[in-house]
């Protein structure tokens, strides 16, 4: 057994067993299987579902996964060693609402800039967001494949991901990009728009159209469909006000992603799109910033999940990036979202932890701020328990599609993914610590990979 600071230069060169197999190939983040175990010793565990923290422990990661949780286990032979005297443990976060494709203004990523720029910008935050401690998350719309295929071989560094693929759109809805108000649509003169062909958004109108498309982002291996229900604050053609598809067509897209033994999750503002989204059997509501009460009840009764964002909806308008007529709405948006956030906590709906962050790499790094503005209306156990087990809750609503079947995710027990924090304090005491990652998280641990260890 040895103690040592992992590190990735450290971990390549500090086991003869793993060094020869670690120079003769360039993945360096996926090789949970040739990883040697590691004990992290002395810990306080918050284990994802119980606000009681269980004291002084240790836990054994092999192969990636948990193998065992108890008071002085022992170490196997080549063991590494973590001493985490009497820090909090605690599961990665999970965060149900991302766009990790998304760092430019939109019609840049998709009309402007040249081929590969989004993905180079989306390395570099998907790098950046497993450090501030985010082990797993559920990309609800963009061209995420690609990523989340180099970051699970191991030849980039990131949080797992769930990707949604292509947003679905009906013409005129959040997913019409194109801003020009006056030109025939690809319906009548086969034009094809780059939102589609770079994985952006498909535009369906109708129930045939809306069943292809959903079953054209399924087979680009979707494990979640995204749907656009409402207007927006950024959209080219969609006031805030506004309700985007009927009912019909939404049942049509349940019933293509039920059969592939998945759910939708919709965009929905307006209080008549989230009682459509309901009725049509949809699983998870993304921001719901007009819902009234009896739509509250509706999401409660059917047990389907609230998604929305404390920190988006609590900025400037200039800190949102939000400039002109967009301001405008954001401010309308922004008065709607606290009232749904006291309806939410009030009637007790299933509440996931995203951010919904989007438009720059600059703008993303306020993504663990989400704690501080959840603060507002939930304990610290509400709030970690949402980053945590609930969120994987949700994210198991996939069932074949979910694309990590290992173990569960969201938790500190045995069988789970090793995907671990180490915090300097306790954020059931203090939630904000979780807020600035870069001084309170001491130790970052991806499926037994250390992606950072400031205890060594």
């Amino acid at each position: 057994m040895r103690k040592t600071t992992i590190t990735r230069r450290s971990f390549l060169a500090g086991s003869a067993a793993c060094t020869v197999g670690a120079l003769l190939t360039p993945r360096l983040w996926a090789q949970e299987s040739s990883q040697p175990p590691i004990r992290i010793r002395g810990a306080q565990i918050f284990d994802g579902t119980s606000p009681e923290v269980i004291q002084g422990s240790d836990v054994l990661i092999e192969n990636g996964m948990i193998s065992q949780i108890g008071k002085g286990l022992s170490a196997p032979n080549g063991c590494i060693q973590i001493d985490a005297d009497g820090r909090t443990l605690i599961p990665g976060l999970l965060d149900a609402h991302t766009h990790i494709m998304w760092n430019d203004e939109i019609e840049e990523l998709i009309y402007g800039a040249p081929e590969g720029y989004s993905g180079v910008l989306a390395a570099a935050n998907a790098k950046a967001m497993l450090h501030r401690g985010f082990t797993t998350v559920r990309d609800l719309g963009g061209p995420s494949f690609g990523l989340k295929k180099a970051i699970d071989n191991g030849y980039a560094e990131g949080p797992r991901i769930l990707p949604s693929g292509a947003f679905i759109s009906q013409t005129s809805g959040h997913g019409d990009f194109d801003k020009r108000s006056f030109y025939l649509s690809p319906h009548f003169t086969g034009r094809i728009d780059k939102a589609y062909l770079r994985g952006w958004t498909m535009i369906a109108d109708g129930i045939a159209e809306v069943q292809k498309a959903t079953r054209e982002v399924l087979r680009s291996g979707a494990t979640q469909i995204k749907v656009f229900g409402s207007g927006s604050i950024t959209g080219a053609h969609d006031p805030l006000d506004v309700t985007e598809y009927t009912l019909e067509e939404l049942e049509a897209i349940v019933k293509e992603a039920e059969h592939w033994g998945t759910y939708a999750a919709i965009h929905a503002y307006s209080d008549e799109a989230i009682q459509n989204a309901v009725k049509a059997g949809i699983k998870s509501i993304e921001h719901g910033l007009f819902a009234t009460e009896e739509s509250m009840q509706m999401i409660k009764d059917n047990d389907v999940w609230f998604s929305t964002q404390f920190l988006s909806y609590s900025l400037k308008p200039e800190e949102a990036g939000m400039t002109g007529i967009n301001a405008q709405k954001y401010l309308i948006a922004q008065r709607g979202a606290e009232a749904g956030y006291r309806l939410a906590k009030k009637m007790g709906v299933k509440v996931a932890w995203g951010t919904d962050i989007l438009g720059s790499l600059k703008l993303a790094e306020a993504q663990p701020q989400e704690f501080v503005a959840r603060s507002k209306y939930f304990s610290a156990y509400e709030i970690l328990k949402q980053a945590t087990s609930q969120n994987a809750e949700l994210f198991s609503l996939c069932g074949k599609r979910h694309p990590y079947q290992d173990g569960p995710l969201g938790v500190i027990k045995k069988g789970a993914y090793a995907d671990l924090l180490i915090v300097n304090g306790n954020p059931l005491d203090d939630i904000k610590l979780l807020a600035d990652p870069k001084r309170n998280l001491e130790v970052i641990m991806k499926g037994g990979q250390v992606h950072k260890n400031k205890l060594g």
